[in-house]
């Protein structure tokens, strides 16, 4: 089976306003260093995935950029959603395109804007992923994801039980016994507070729900036909309108008629049986500033400073100027400021969260010159 990326790229980002706008969403950032999160998304799927096997989901207003920051993806492989339908229907549009083209393809499926420090590791755990995905036997193959085993009790993310007891023969690689290897999912679990996340690490069967899916494009259209009927019956038929002058107006059709509905919800916490791999190579969703900041190079104070920045008594705060303007800090403590000459950000590092709702304001109050 031929091994195919989906990279989903919809989004905007909105906790990194102000750097994240509807016309330059968080995807395209230089967060860290030159390149940008998409970008460092493609780069880490090689050598595993060629490039004319990757396929992107983005909205339609940023197909155009999409294809500036990954000219070797094929054109026709950076799909335009017309409207927002969150991740059901974007993996749905995938799988369509997926079974028109290969329908023996095996589908990683992942976001376009995290962070992974330790690729090799990834590599690792993504192989075996895969090979879990493919199935053994006469069974249905499984749906995959990758869960990330907690450094700490996050509130932030959602978690996934597993049975951390049982071994599934012939779906793992010889090696160590440390080796990654798939466990069946026991359930799903919400953001928790503080208490139930630190009751979900002292338990050592809980991981961080990364995002990150591998499945057979047939065994996730089945799911759809079994879970989600509704899409399956709105984009499963867009298989035998692609490459045709009727693609936009069915692609538009079947977002226009579409619930709004994640894959988590519509389909892993229903199906029967879901695997999970385990895996530790330094991985973050990069949700907001705060994490920018903790995941950033910092002083001997705590501090990163970007751009013609000066601290004074400052301690545990991240600060970025534009355009070459000065940016003074003094005597601050867990702060983010965010200038980008047209805006500037101001807030505690542990609020960072509650930049989006700031983006909601701005856009309720006809302020959409600065959304």
């Amino acid at each position: 089976m031929s091994l195919y990326a989906v990279i989903m790229a919809g989004g905007v980002g909105s906790r990194f306003w102000p750097r994240s706008r509807r016309s330059h969403p968080k995807q395209f950032l230089d967060v860290f260093g030159q390149a940008s999160l998409i970008q460092n998304t493609f780069a880490r799927l090689q050598p595993l995935v060629e490039a004319e096997h990757v396929l992107v989901v983005t909205h339609a207003d940023y197909v155009g950029k999409t294809r500036e920051h990954l000219p070797a993806v094929p054109a026709g492989n950076i799909l335009g959603e017309p409207v927002a339908r969150n991740t059901a229907p974007c993996i749905a549009l995938a799988t369509a395109k997926l079974i028109a083209q290969d329908p023996d393809a095996t589908m990683v499926v992942l976001p376009a804007d995290h962070l992974i420090a330790n690729v090799e590791r990834f590599h690792r755990v993504l192989r075996v992923a895969v090979k879990a995905a493919q199935g053994a036997g006469d069974g249905p193959a499984p749906l995959v994801t990758i869960g990330i085993r907690p450094t700490h009790p996050e509130t932030g993310y959602g978690y996934i039980q597993f049975d951390a007891d049982g071994d599934l023969d012939g779906v793992r690689d010889d090696g160590p016994a440390d080796a990654p290897r798939p466990h069946q999912v026991l359930t799903f679990a919400e953001k928790p507070d503080v208490q139930t996340a630190e009751r979900f690490l002292d338990a050592g069967d809980f991981l961080w729900n990364s995002g990150m899916f591998i499945w057979r494009a047939d065994a996730i259209l089945a799911a759809f036909e079994r879970y989600l009927p509704k899409v399956y019956k709105l984009f499963a038929p867009l298989a035998s309108e692609f490459g045709t002058d009727r693609e936009a107006a069915a692609i538009a059709d079947a977002y226009n008629r579409s619930p709004k509905i994640s894959i988590d919800y519509g389909i892993m916490e229903q199906a029967d049986s879901v695997l999970v791999v385990p895996g530790s190579f330094g991985w973050s969703d990069v949700g907001d500033w705060r994490a920018v900041h903790e995941l950033s190079e910092q002083d001997d104070a705590g501090n990163r400073a970007e751009g013609n920045v000066i601290l004074k008594d400052t301690s545990r705060s991240f600060a970025r100027s534009a355009d070459g303007r000065l940016l003074v800090l003094v005597g601050m403590q867990d702060a983010v400021v965010v200038d980008t000459g047209d805006a500037v950000l101001v807030c505690h590092r542990e609020q960072a969260q509650k930049v989006k709702d700031i983006v909601d304001f701005l856009g309720v109050h006809g302020m959409e010159d600065y959304v």
